[in-house]
């Protein structure tokens, strides 16, 4: 597609509603401070919760922008403070112990999830990044 932007985020609501999910919840991650110039690359991710079938009201809502990414291990990570944010959530507010990061880059959201107890998968086309992914190692808090 020359000359064409498409966000990750719409491919993802695309491909839940193909599947018939429902999004649970569309968190924005600020990488840099809110109001930043970016120029090329956004300053702020995606992060989007994914259920099949019925789901219930979060018992503890979170925020809907997170100001500071956190640690990101990589340029284009996610920062390990978001990525504990949504562990979190699916600790707190459902029975899901498996986490799926269709993007996985270099694997935070995969290292923080196996580091809270949850068992995750990451899709990723370059190679390269799933052999770093598999060794990725979070510091200590």
């Amino acid at each position: 597609m020359d000359g064409v932007l498409v966000d990750k985020g719409y491919l993802v609501q695309r491909a839940v509603e193909e599947e018939g999910a429902s999004i649970l919840w569309h968190k924005i991650v600020c990488r840099r401070p809110p109001g930043s110039i970016a120029m090329g690359r956004s300053s702020y991710s995606h992060m989007i919760g994914v259920v099949r079938g019925a789901f219930e009201p979060p018992r503890k809502p979170g925020p809907e922008v997170l100001p500071d990414a956190g640690l990101m291990p990589w340029s284009r990570a996610m920062g390990v403070t978001a990525c504990r944010v949504a562990c979190q959530y699916l600790l707190e507010n459902t029975s899901t112990r498996v986490v799926v990061d269709p993007f996985c880059g270099k694997g935070t959201v995969l290292a923080v999830a196996n580091d809270m107890g949850l068992d995750a998968i990451g899709v990723e086309l370059s190679s390269k990044r799933c052999r770093a992914a598999r060794t990725l190692m979070l510091p200590s808090e």
